[in-house]
């Protein structure tokens, strides 16, 4: 529906019925090009127009051949005989139906001569009916039915009008108002259809973009709720071990016990520092999201070597795909610094990757034992998710010289899945 609307995972993620809502700014209801373009149909239309109007042009060429062969084994003894102008109009009215979708009223012109002086008067109704589904309650409208009036009331040669009583002269205004008036009325009728069908779909979306931004609020306060706990608990907790790390390192005279106790007190404000970070991510509402651009600040307070590459245009990535970029390579960077202390790091980044965005973070060995605590690896898993969501790949393992390498890619055009 046109209630799509963009985050963190790009603009086409709808929102379900469990699971994560990911949308955040909605879009106004649109109505259909046809209602928009006052029912001005395209030149190409689907199946269904091209068989409605194969229809109309079968039956309104039947209308004129049978009852020139009607004519022709019965001729009326009154009336002169059929001219060849009349057939070659007759077939010009017929032949201008193929016009009615884009050009209306000019078919319901070159429909007059054949219904004046011959028989088209299937072709002409036709043609009527198409001025009043486009032109509804315009001069083109009444112009139209008056004509086609005309030709029904007015006889063909003039000698005939002449001739005719005051009650052939209203038995003929009578079938000219019916003759016009049908096809405006079903033109009305068909206008009213698409009418309440466009109000239809626009109470759809718009109940839609109610539901969505139902569950956005409600996403809203549980993140803040979430945010205010984290502060609140969390925080506190680790702060507490942070100042009881430092004031057992201040305590302690063992050299190996003031080690412990400096790495438990780097690592909980490490702790605390990445913590703040998420209770400030949570409270945030807009879901904007860190890109590329920032990819140079990210390398240079990693707290040790880190070497970008980049190839190919990565200014020009969608805003999802250079925030999970910029994800993968965050992450990458955390857990290098956790569990690989004295490490080096090489960032790829590939733009033009098979139409792709390939990131490749690769890391030497350690240069000494690890002292941090055990991972429980969710954000690894994290960034697989976050992969998978965009259509993408994602794997990560050691490497040959005891280093590890971390391998994602992107593809350029967002694919969501389900």
């Amino acid at each position: 529906m046109p209630s799509a609307a963009y985050a963190q995972y790009g603009e086409d993620r709808k929102a379900h019925r469990g699971g994560r809502i990911l949308t955040t700014t909605l879009l106004p209801a649109r109505r259909s090009e046809e209602t928009a373009a006052g029912s001005r149909w395209p030149l190409s239309g689907d199946y269904r127009q091209v068989l409605a109007d194969l229809a109309l042009i079968f039956f309104a060429v039947l209308d004129v051949w049978l009852y020139g062969l009607w004519l022709e084994a019965d001729p009326i003894t009154d009336l002169p005989p059929v001219e060849n102008y009349q057939l070659w109009l007759n077939w010009l009215a017929v032949g201008a139906l193929v016009l009615r979708r884009r050009f209306p009223f000019l078919t319901l012109v070159l429909t007059i001569p054949g219904f004046f002086v011959g028989w088209s008067q299937l072709a002409a109704m036709i043609a009527l009916y198409t001025v009043a589904r486009r032109y509804l309650g315009g001069w083109q409208t009444g112009l139209a039915a008056a004509l086609v009036w005309l030709c029904r009331f007015v006889a063909w040669p003039f000698q005939e009008l002449i001739d005719r009583p005051a009650s052939g002269h209203f038995h003929s205004a009578i079938y000219g108002f019916l003759v016009s008036g049908l096809p405006i009325a079903i033109g009305l009728l068909v206008h009213a259809r698409q009418e309440l069908s466009d109000r239809i779909r626009e109470l759809a979306e718009s109940r839609e973009r109610e539901r969505v931004l139902h569950a956005h609020a409600i996403r809203a306060d549980e993140r803040a709720k979430l945010a205010r706990e984290m502060h609140d608990v969390v925080s506190h907790q680790v702060s507490l071990i942070a100042m009881q790390a430092g004031a057992l390192r201040m305590a302690v005279v063992d050299a190996e016990h003031k080690q412990v106790a400096g790495t438990i007190r780097t690592l909980s404000t490490r702790t605390l520092d990445e913590l703040r970070t998420l209770v400030s991510v949570l409270r945030t509402t807009d879901d904007t999201q860190p890109g590329l651009d920032e990819l140079s600040d990210l390398a240079a307070d990693a707290g040790f070597e880190v070497t970008v590459q980049l190839k190919g245009p990565v200014e020009d990535l969608p805003a999802p795909v250079s925030g999970a970029v910029y994800r993968t390579v965050q992450e990458a960077l955390t857990n290098i610094r956790k569990h690989a202390v004295g490490a080096s790091a090489t960032v790829f980044i590939d733009a033009q990757y098979d139409d792709n965005v390939l990131v490749e973070v690769r890391n030497t060995a350690a240069s000494s034992p690890s002292s941090s605590l055990p991972s429980g690896g969710h954000g690894l898993v994290g960034l697989r998710e976050r992969a998978t969501l965009l259509g993408g790949e994602f794997s990560a393992g050691p490497t040959e010289d005891g280093g590890f390498l971390v391998t994602a890619s992107f593809p350029r055009e967002r694919v969501i899945t389900d």
